[in-house]
């Protein structure tokens, strides 16, 4: 096996088919009045936007989600023409290169527009398009709901001032993925609303959005002219008592070194396990540096010749090592997996990040960039 075989260490794989089914699952809880606006921030949460929009394409979406421009400015040379949409505030240098590329910046301040309008204008770029973000809840960014009646006419006169066209309106819903959340989304869809109406015409002619992944599932009414789904296309859960997406992610590594030990003998930073028999351990190449969270050492798990093996010792930046004792005939170059199925075993992504303490995005968008992402057809 040549060092350029993207298998030769560790690498991702993405199931493209069950990319497709996922989004096919979000369509049709959210009805046929909706049009997706899927989410492809960090990278397609992880998984490689490139491909990741290639697979999309197919749907005819109504555009894409990004948070930084920078993402923005990547699928326009990835090829993407289509709306490409910038939810986080922009920094008031990054206004230009949004213009020039053909971004959607989303407003959460109506001086903003002053520094959208200056960008069009230099360049030369005409539209100008820009959406609004209603603070329903959430906090972190966004103009006051129970303030419309101000901030909209101030939104309008500055759209006009500067020739810039407002095309939408949308919120962002904090609980949608908690157990019983429908009581916090149904408020915030009711102050969403409330909002809009206040707006100069009652809103008529924006495009209104508001519904994450999770909130496709819990409360379809807001389903209004778009969704926004994201982790549910990419394998992630979406709320304990929500459909579950299929697996879309494995993460595998080969075996590099295959070892027998005594009784007594200790492995990793801190010597943290100790064989308490004879017994056989196998190196794998992935550790923390490639995004296996440090804190499955002595927790998690591995799959070996379909079997579960325990990660032992702390997990290093580069390699970790996992117990095969009782897995008869492993030995180097063989495939274990850290995230996925081998056989009728699995390993399931939110496993890994219950024992990490953390969320299934963030074990996916932190899988590092050494490691290949290799895309399958179905």
């Amino acid at each position: 096996m040549s060092t350029d075989d993207p298998r030769s260490r560790a690498w991702v794989e993405v199931d493209a088919g069950a990319l497709r089914r996922n989004l096919r699952r979000v369509q049709d809880a959210a009805g046929r009045g909706a049009r997706v606006l899927p989410m492809v921030k960090a990278d397609a949460y992880g998984l490689g936007a490139e491909g990741a929009v290639r697979v999309l394409e197919a749907f005819d979406p109504w555009g894409y989600g990004v948070a930084a421009v920078g993402e923005g400015i990547a699928l326009r040379a990835f090829g993407v023409s289509r709306r490409v949409l910038v939810f986080s505030p922009l920094a008031p240098g990054a206004y230009v290169a949004a213009a020039v590329h053909g971004l959607t910046p989303c407003i959460s301040q109506v001086e903003a527009l002053d520094g959208w309008g200056a960008a069009v204008a230099e360049a030369g770029s005409g539209g100008g398009a820009f959406h609004v973000e209603v603070d329903t809840g959430m906090g972190r960014a966004g103009l006051a709901w129970d303030r419309a009646d101000a901030w909209g006419a101030a939104v309008a006169d500055r759209a006009r001032a500067h020739g810039l066209r407002w095309e939408g309106v949308y919120t962002h819903f904090h609980s949608a993925d908690e157990a019983g959340g429908e009581r916090s989304v149904a408020e915030q869809w009711r102050r969403f609303l409330h909002a809009v109406a206040r707006l100069p015409d009652g809103g008529a002619g924006l495009t209104l959005h508001a519904a994450n992944s999770a909130a496709v599932f819990r409360y379809p009414d807001a389903a209004a002219d778009l969704v926004r789904p994201g982790i549910f296309l990419y394998g992630g859960g979406v709320g304990p008592d929500l459909p579950e997406p299929e697996p879309v992610v494995s993460v595998r590594a080969r075996v590099v070194l295959v070892r027998e030990v005594e009784a007594g003998t200790t492995v990793g930073y801190g010597a943290t396990h100790t064989a308490g028999r004879a017994a056989r351990w196998a190196t794998l190449a992935i550790g923390y540096g490639d995004g296996l969270p440090r804190a499955l050492g002595n927790r998690g798990s591995a799959l070996l010749r379909g079997r579960r093996v325990p990660l032992i010792g702390r997990t290093s930046m580069d390699l970790s090592v996992v117990d095969v004792t009782d897995v008869p005939g492993v030995e180097v170059g063989d495939v274990a997996t850290l995230i996925g199925r081998d056989g009728d075993e699995e390993v399931p992504l939110a496993e890994v990040a219950g024992l990490a303490g953390t969320i299934d995005y963030e074990i996916l968008t932190g899988l590092g960039s050494r490691l290949p992402r290799l895309w399958t057809s179905e």
